[in-house]
């Protein structure tokens, strides 16, 4: 079992963990695994019925927590959460800044101000409003940890989702400016990067085409689509002690796809 002490050697308390996106997939994910590590776990997303499916998951599994409805690019919303947070359990320790979305792949040409506007809005803006206020009360503690949902076209470039690999490539600008500007402060601020993983999101995207199935599987050396469980696994260990010397890091769990 992880080491989740990092934040107060002398406090005891148990950990608070906020999870954004968390309704399905690698969220959904997170957030259970996390619990079960004996953080008590904030699902924070826009839909409800899914978000309180996850918190029953979340209890089920031994954990304790609550959901809060966020649209992560409003910044009214975020404030909400953090201090719904803080009023609920008295803390926050750890940030797993998930939520994102993905545009429809088309011609640059063809791409709309209001796409960009969209992705941007939730992507970055979102990542940036959710960190911009979990810092302030991870300082109260002493510190604590943050994860980013980056992707592996963060790092490298994709034909037709121009705006998406632009907004990907932001946040990792954000997690290394931020890791810099708090690493003595005790917080660590770091990235995952992802690629294919089979969630709902990748099912939307491929659909029933097994010729696009069997293309993208092609592309991971390792012969396979990611499980969401594997990248939970990532964002488990950078949050524990375990990462404790790792910060403005981007961990890419792709499959070996960025190393072809």
């Amino acid at each position: 079992m992880s080491n989740y002490n990092n934040v107060s050697a002398n406090n005891k308390m148990q950990k608070v963990a906020i999870v954004t996106g968390s309704t399905s997939g690698i969220g959904r994910t997170t957030a259970i695994a996390l619990a079960k590590e004996r953080i008590k776990v904030v699902i924070a997303a826009r839909r409800d019925k899914e978000g309180e499916e996850t918190l029953r998951l979340v209890k089920e599994s031994g954990g304790e927590g609550m959901f809060v409805k966020t649209d992560v690019s409003n910044e009214d919303s975020v404030i909400a959460l953090e201090q719904e947070t803080v009023k609920m359990f008295g803390r926050l320790d750890y940030a797993f800044n998930n939520a994102g979305v993905v545009e429809d792949p088309a011609p640059f040409a063809n791409k709309t101000s209001s796409i960009f506007d969209k992705i941007m809005a939730i992507n970055v803006k979102g990542v940036y409003l959710s960190m911009k206020h979990e810092i302030p009360h991870m300082l109260k503690n002493g510190g604590g940890a943050i994860v980013n949902t980056s992707s592996v076209y963060g790092i490298i470039g994709n034909p037709q989702l121009p705006i998406y690999v632009a907004s990907k490539h932001a946040i990792l600008g954000l997690t290394r400016a931020a890791a810099l500007e708090y690493a003595k402060a005790g917080i660590r601020i770091n990235a995952v990067a992802p690629d294919a993983v089979e969630t709902e999101m990748m099912e939307q995207s491929i659909g029933n085409d097994k010729q696009l199935r069997q293309a993208l599987v092609a592309l991971h050396p390792i012969g396979r689509a990611g499980k969401p469980e594997e990248i939970a696994n990532a964002v488990v260990w950078l949050l524990s002690d375990k990462a404790s010397f790792v910060t403005g890091h981007t961990l890419v769990v792709d499959g070996g796809l960025v190393g072809r």
